[in-house]
């Protein structure tokens, strides 16, 4: 891993130096601007608009728009005065309880490992933390750029996840369109959490993995082969309108059985009538009836089973099927 800081942890007298790793990676496929008429990648160009001509880095200096048009400037000393100080400390300011921390405050996370002589402080901070169940508070600035930050234990490691300020946080309050409070239906509430119950699971961050960057790199691989690549079209999804039937229907989709086994076919079928339409079963064989316990189908919620006497044995000699 490459270092992207060194400095050190202190809290009290206490300081642990420290090396900081990016924790994780951005594995976003990227795409360049092509001249479509040749073929070659675009370059961007820094360009002065008054002056009519390129410029160099070392002619580039740092200014901020008070006023439209209006800049002060800055050279490169006089900002790193500003961050001369804190640039290679991390001070810790409190020790509070990770579940204090709403995750919209959290940006990026980084490793920290123990650097020159700092292994026994190092450990001696993990092993304190992780057994108070405690995560520490600290301000730390990295590339000029002063942020707060949370220090946890990761396994066998240190991990700080820089946090925004508060004021840097929108207020919902903000947000247009939200719901008035209101009352919700006692029954749809119970269906929702049993839906919830039914979804939920431990998390394994194995099982997700990213599908559009893998049809990215499929099409990529094909069209470097010269090979045809085809996309399957993205499943239409249902046009249910009826919030009870949808969460019927989903629940249903989840247990694969009936939710209500008590409940009769043609009732379950009556309650998904107003929301879907009518079912229909459809037979391919010309003439032939529906056999008993055939699922319903439906072009809102699909099929949905139903409870029914099995049906009497029939002739191998003639076969229905079933869309």
């Amino acid at each position: 891993m490459h270092t992207v800081w060194k400095g050190a942890i202190s809290f009290g007298l206490v300081h642990v130096p420290v090396k900081m790793f990016s924790a994780t990676e951005d594995k976003d496929i990227s795409l360049r601007y092509i001249h479509k008429e040749c073929g070659s990648p675009l370059s961007y160009v820094r360009k002065c608009p008054v002056c009519e001509k390129e410029v160099n880095w070392e002619e580039i200096g740092k200014g901020y728009e008070y006023e439209k048009g209006k800049f002060v400037l800055f050279d490169k000393e006089e900002l790193e005065q500003l961050t001369e100080e804190s640039s290679k400390s991390i001070t810790i300011l409190d020790f509070v309880d990770l579940t204090e921390i709403d995750p919209i405050y959290f940006q990026k996370t980084y490793y920290l490992s123990p650097d020159q002589a700092g292994s026994n402080a190092y450990r001696l901070l993990m092993e304190a933390m992780r057994q108070t169940g405690k995560i520490g508070i600290a301000k730390i600035s990295i590339r000029s750029k002063s942020s707060l930050a949370a220090i946890r234990v990761l396994e066998n490691c240190l991990a700080i996840e820089t946090i925004f300020y508060p004021d840097e946080v929108r207020p919902v309050t903000q947000v247009p369109g939200l719901p008035e409070a209101g009352i919700v239906s006692d029954k749809e509430l119970e269906m929702a959490k049993l839906l919830i119950s039914q979804l939920s699971t431990p998390f394994e961050p194995g099982k997700y993995t990213d599908d559009y960057r893998q049809r990215m790199l499929d099409l990529i691989s094909h069209k470097i082969s010269g090979e045809e690549f085809h996309i399957a079209p993205a499943r239409q999804e249902s046009n249910v309108i009826d919030l009870m039937a949808a969460l019927q229907a989903s629940i249903e989709a989840v247990q694969h059985i009936p939710s209500d086994p008590g409940t009769a076919p043609a009732a379950a079928a009556g309650k998904s009538k107003s929301a879907a339409g009518t079912r229909k079963r459809t037979v391919k064989a010309s003439g032939a009836e529906a056999v008993p316990g055939t699922p319903v189908i439906s072009e809102a919620t699909g099929p949905i089973p139903v409870i029914a006497p099995k049906a009497k044995r029939r002739s191998t000699k003639s076969k229905e099927t079933v869309s």
